[in-house]
C-alpha cells in the first residue's frame, strides 16, 4: 500500500476490498507503520494495537479469499478515542491514575463497528475524561494540529481527528460533550458529527435520562460519516433515548444527489458580543454563498438567548464534581491542574441552581425547535477563530485579530455546547482555510433525528468546493 492510499475513503477502500483490490493485510500493515511514523510528531495515539490489529487482518484477508459475506466495514482500520470503552485494550480516560484499566467489553459503538467488520488500530488521545476542549494531559503529553506543530488539535477529540486529518485512519470514534468532536474537526479540517440525542446509543452515560454527551463518528468525508453512522446506529436496551429510533439508510441518503431548492436555511455569525475573526467571518460568508448558489433560501436569525457558558457550566461540573470529586481526593497530585480546577468550580452550585440550569436548558431547546419550524437547517462558524496555540491554557485569555478576551469557552465555541444540551444533530465542514494556512469549520444543524436530512445537505456542499484534495504537509 502506497501513500496515495492511505488517504483514499473508507467508502472508497470498502469498494477495492470488495473488489479484491486491496488486501486487509497490506492497509492494516502500512496504516500501523504511517501511525508509528507519525506518532512522534503528532502524539496523536496512547495506545496502538499492532499485533491485535494484524491478527484480526488476517483473518480478514482468509473471510475475503474464501468468497464469504463480508461486513459494511469489513478490513477497514478505525481508532477509537481513550475515553470509550475495548474490550481488552487499555482505556486510560487520558488520567494517570487510569494509565492500566483494561475493560472486559466493548461500549455499544464499538462493538458495532467490529462486528461489520472493522479493525481497531489504535486508541486515540484525550485530556483526562474529555474534559476540555484542549488535548493534553499528564499522562501523554500534548497532541499537535495536523497542520501545524505550533497550533493544538483542539479537543477533547484531538487525537481522533488528528489521526484522520493526517491519513493514518479514515474512521475513528469520537465523544462529544460540547463540542469535542466538532471543535478539533474544525482545528484539522474534518468532518465531525455530533448525532441527535439516541441515534448512537451510549453504553457508558451514568446519567442516561439528563445525558449531554455522545459517542461520535469522526471521519474525512461525509459518506464515510454515513457510513458509519449505519455501523452505529440503532436502538439498544442501555440507551433509553434510542429506543424506538429508526435507522434510516444514511448511506443512500448521504450521496451528493438534487440541490437544495425548498431548503431553508437560518443563519448567525455569533451571539450578541462574541467576536469572529475576519478570516473566519469571511469562510462563514462563502459558505453561505455555496449554500445559496445550491438553491438555498437564507434568512439570519438572531443569536439572542444562545450565550449558554451559564448553564452548560452548572450542569457539566455539577456532574464532574459528582464523578471525580473522590478521585481528585485520592490521585489530585497525579492529575492537571486544569482538571483539578474544573472539578473544583461546582463547589458552591446549589441544587436550586442545577434544576434552574436544567429548567433552562429545556427553554433552549424549545427555542431551537422554534427556529427549526421557520427553517430547515441553522448555520453557524464551528469557531470564531483557527485552532489556538500548541501551549494555550484552558483557564487563560484567547486572542482573536489582536484583541484579548478573557476565557476560552464562550469566546471560541460559543455554538458548539447548545445542541449538546438540545439534542439536535450538529456537524462541523471544512469550508475554508485563514491566512495562517489552517482550516476553518462551518457548523450546520438540522432538525432533531433529522440527521440523515443533515448528511445530505452536509454532501452537497462538501461537493461544492475542492478541499478534500488538499492536505496537510
Amino acid at each position: 500500500m502506497n501513500d496515495d492510499l492511505s488517504f483514499l475513503s473508507a467508502t472508497e477502500i470498502r469498494a477495492r476490498i470488495d473488489r479484491k483490490e486491496v488486501s486487509p493485510v497490506e492497509l492494516v500493515s502500512a496504516v500501523l507503520a504511517r501511525a508509528e511514523a507519525l506518532q512522534p510528531q503528532l502524539n496523536c495515539f496512547i495506545t496502538l494495537c499492532g499485533g491485535e490489529a494484524m491478527a484480526e487482518a488476517r483473518a480478514a484477508e482468509r473471510k475475503m479469499m474464501a468468497g464469504e459475506p463480508l461486513g459494511l466495514l469489513h478490513g477497514i482500520p478505525v481508532t477509537v478515542k481513550d475515553i470509550v470503552n475495548t474490550r481488552g485494550v487499555k482505556t486510560t480516560f487520558g488520567a494517570v491514575p487510569y494509565k492500566d484499566n483494561v475493560p472486559n467489553e466493548d461500549a455499544v459503538a464499538v462493538a458495532r463497528l467490529r462486528a461489520q467488520g472493522a479493525i481497531l488500530i489504535g486508541k486515540t488521545t484525550t485530556p483526562e475524561f474529555g474534559s476540555k476542549c484542549l488535548t493534553d494531559s499528564p499522562l501523554f503529553g500534548r497532541t499537535r494540529n495536523a497542520w501545524s506543530a505550533e497550533r493544538s488539535s483542539g479537543g477533547s477529540s484531538g487525537g481522533a481527528a488528528v489521526a484522520v486529518a493526517s491519513g493514518v485512519a479514515p474512521l475513528a470514534i469520537a465523544t462529544d460533550g460540547g463540542g469535542s468532536t466538532r471543535i478539533p474537526a474544525a482545528c484539522n479540517g474534518v468532518v465531525g458529527l455530533k448525532q441527535s440525542n439516541g441515534v448512537i446509543p451510549h453504553s457508558q452515560a451514568l446519567d442516561a435520562f439528563g445525558n449531554q454527551t455522545y459517542v461520535t463518528p469522526m471521519t474525512r468525508t461525509v459518506a464515510d460519516t454515513a457510513l458509519m453512522m449505519q455501523a452505529m446506529a440503532g436502538e439498544d436496551s442501555c440507551d433509553p433515548w434510542s429506543i424506538g429510533v429508526p435507522v434510516p439508510d444514511f448511506i443512500g441518503t448521504a450521496l451528493p444527489r438534487g440541490d437544495l431548492r425548498g431548503q431553508k436555511i437560518l443563519y448567525c455569525l455569533s451571539p450578541p458580543g462574541r467576536p469572529v475573526s475576519a478570516d473566519v467571518d469571511a469562510g462563514f460568508k462563502a459558505s453561505l454563498d455555496r449554500l445559496a448558489g445550491l438553491g438555498a433560501e437564507l434568512e439570519e436569525f438572531s443569536g439572542e438567548g444562545f450565550d449558554i457558558e451559564p448553564i452548560w457550566r452548572a450542569i457539566n461540573h455539577t456532574v464532574w464534581r459528582t464523578r471525580f470529586s473522590k478521585l481528585v481526593a485520592e490521585h489530585g497530585d497525579a492529575l492537571s491542574e486544569a482538571f483539578v480546577k474544573q472539578v473544583a468550580l461546582a463547589t458552591n452550585v446549589s441544587g436550586v441552581t442545577y434544576q434552574e440550569a436544567m429548567f433552562a436548558r429545556t427553554a433552549l431547546f424549545r427555542r431551537v425547535q422554534s427556529l427549526l419550524a421557520r427553517g430547515h437547517l441553522l448555520a453557524m462558524p464551528t469557531l470564531t477563530r483557527t485552532a489556538l496555540p500548541i501551549d494555550q491554557d484552558l483557564f487563560g485569555t484567547i486572542e482573536i485579530d489582536g484583541k484579548h478576551f478573557d476565557s476560552v469557552r464562550p469566546h471560541w465555541f460559543p455554538w458548539t455546547m447548545s445542541f449538546n444540551m438540545t439534542g439536535h444533530p450538529a456537524i462541523s465542514l471544512p469550508c475554508g482555510f485563514g491566512r495562517d494556512g489552517l482550516p476553518i469549520g462551518l457548523q450546520l444543524v438540522g432538525r432533531f433525528r433529522s440527521d440523515a436530512d443533515l448528511l445530505r445537505v452536509s454532501a452537497l456542499f462538501e461537493a461544492s468546493h475542492d478541499l478534500l484534495s488538499r492536505w496537510p504537509d
